[in-house]
């Protein structure tokens, strides 16, 4: 980082941030490299070698050096997700306020591509909440929903729309995250080149599309929910007056959220509302550049109706072959889009429903895959879930080298022991899925996901 300079008037401007330490932040991004840490799926046990844990994240940990993820099978499988240590407090913030995990919650990651936060917080949830997972950038939304297959869970829907598409959708989600777009001076360290794109006047600009983006969403929160607000600024406009903002607009109370000091996270207040505020500085925490904040709202923004009695007629023979394929399957509602069926936890379907009318759906829970006859053309959903029924299924374990022939695309150098669909597995986790034939196998990995790479880093 010594090759790189600050942007004019960057630390003049952060100097009177709260914690700001100018000498211990210059040294941090001339000395340290950026940490590599990783989160572990919950779902998706696994003997992952790890060099210490993220404080603030039972499930987080930071590695002694960054390998090469993408020749890693089990990062295919969804047994982990690397993501920045600082941002894994949101689940932090969602433990200290959901005190009784008995009532279901409907969540929503308001701006969730890559799928970072979306991993996080349905890490958190059991199969009765809902996780909706909405990407405004058209182009963003196949990373978030690769991410969310991976994970492997039933009980989350991703939908492509702009904020203000919510506003119908009043008093819906108990909580709501808005990781709002911003200037991005928190990834600095991270991503250098970033430096070059900071600027004043784009502070301002991310300031009013944050209100804008709050304002557009505030109505879908439910009265008594929590609004968990976030950015990678270290600017107080887009921090700090933010959350003046919504006190002083909405009627929001601000939610205080224990931190340990140990964790050298800095906690702060904003000017007018005195609101709390969280802080991650590097050379202070063991992670990039983080602000975060949780507010409560304490009015009603009127009730929407949302039942439905939409019920798709389906064939009871086709439906009792696809269930053979699913786990406890009649805790699942199953549906059709156009030739695929899809299972989600039964408890969500009045939701899907509701979403359904308003907003453009993009994922919902899991594609079980398509009836050719009497057979299953299986999905690749289904594989990476953890619904699937492996006692219906033949599987196929491969080792490491196999493995990342199979993720190519390549043909795989196995002994064919079986005939059919089988499960591809590694560490007895699953990759996908390939058809065994007698004299050769069928590799049907998605194309679009596959390895491209032909040299391990």
């Amino acid at each position: 980082m010594a090759n790189h300079t600050f942007p004019d008037k960057f630390l003049d401007n952060l100097a009177v941030e709260p914690g700001f330490d100018k000498e211990n932040f210059i040294e941090a991004h001339a000395s340290e490299s950026s940490l590599t840490s990783i989160r572990l799926n919950p779902f998706k046990p696994s003997n992952i070698k790890t060099d210490g844990q993220v404080p603030w994240c039972a499930e987080g940990f930071y590695l002694n050096e960054r390998p090469s993820f993408t020749f890693d099978p089990l990062f295919h499988a969804g047994a982990y997700y690397v993501q920045e240590a600082s941002s894994m407090f949101i689940s932090h913030i969602l433990y200290s306020i959901r005190t009784d995990e008995t009532e279901p919650v409907r969540v929503l990651d308001l701006c969730a591509a890559p799928g970072g936060k979306s991993t996080l917080l349905n890490s958190a949830l059991q199969s009765s909440d809902l996780l909706v997972a909405n990407e405004i950038i058209k182009t963003r939304v196949p990373i978030l929903t690769d991410n969310l297959n991976r994970w492997g869970t039933s009980n989350t829907i991703v939908t492509n729309n702009d904020p203000r598409d919510f506003t119908p959708l009043k008093e819906f989600f108990d909580i709501i995250l808005v990781d709002a777009p911003c200037s991005g001076s928190g990834m600095f360290r991270k991503d250098p080149d970033a430096m070059g794109e900071w600027s004043e006047a784009n502070v301002n600009l991310c300031h009013q599309r944050q209100e804008r983006i709050l304002a557009d969403i505030y109505p879908s929160l439910t009265e008594d929910g929590y609004l968990i607000y976030s950015t990678c600024s270290y600017s107080h406009q887009e921090n700090e007056d933010i959350l003046d903002w919504l006190c002083r607009t909405f009627d929001m109370e601000s939610i205080r959220i224990p931190v340990n000091k140990e964790w050298g996270v800095v906690e702060s207040q904003s000017a007018e509302a005195k609101a709390w505020g969280y802080r991650f500085y590097p050379g202070k925490v063991k992670g990039e550049g983080l602000f975060a904040a949780c507010l409560r709202k304490r009015e009603n923004s009127g009730q929407s109706n949302y039942k439905s009695n939409a019920q798709q007629k389906l064939p009871a023979k086709e439906l009792d072959l696809v269930k053979a394929y699913i786990n406890s399957a009649d805790d699942f509602y199953l549906f059709k889009v156009n030739d695929d069926w899809l299972a989600i936890n039964r408890e969500h379907k009045e939701s899907l429903n509701a979403l359904h009318r308003h907003l453009y759906i993009k994922k919902s829970g899991v594609r079980i895959g398509k009836l050719a006859g009497n057979d299953l053309i299986p999905d690749h959903e289904l594989a990476l879930s953890n619904i699937i029924n492996k006692d219906a299924i033949l599987s196929t374990e491969l080792n490491k080298e196999q493995a990342i022939q199979y993720l190519r695309r390549d043909n795989i150098d196995i002994q064919i022991t079986g005939k059919g669909w089988s499960l591809m597995t590694y560490e007895g986790h699953a990759l996908g899925w390939a058809k065994l034939l007698p004299n050769r196998i069928n590799n049907y990995y998605p194309k679009e996901i596959r390895i491209f790479s032909q040299k391990q880093e």
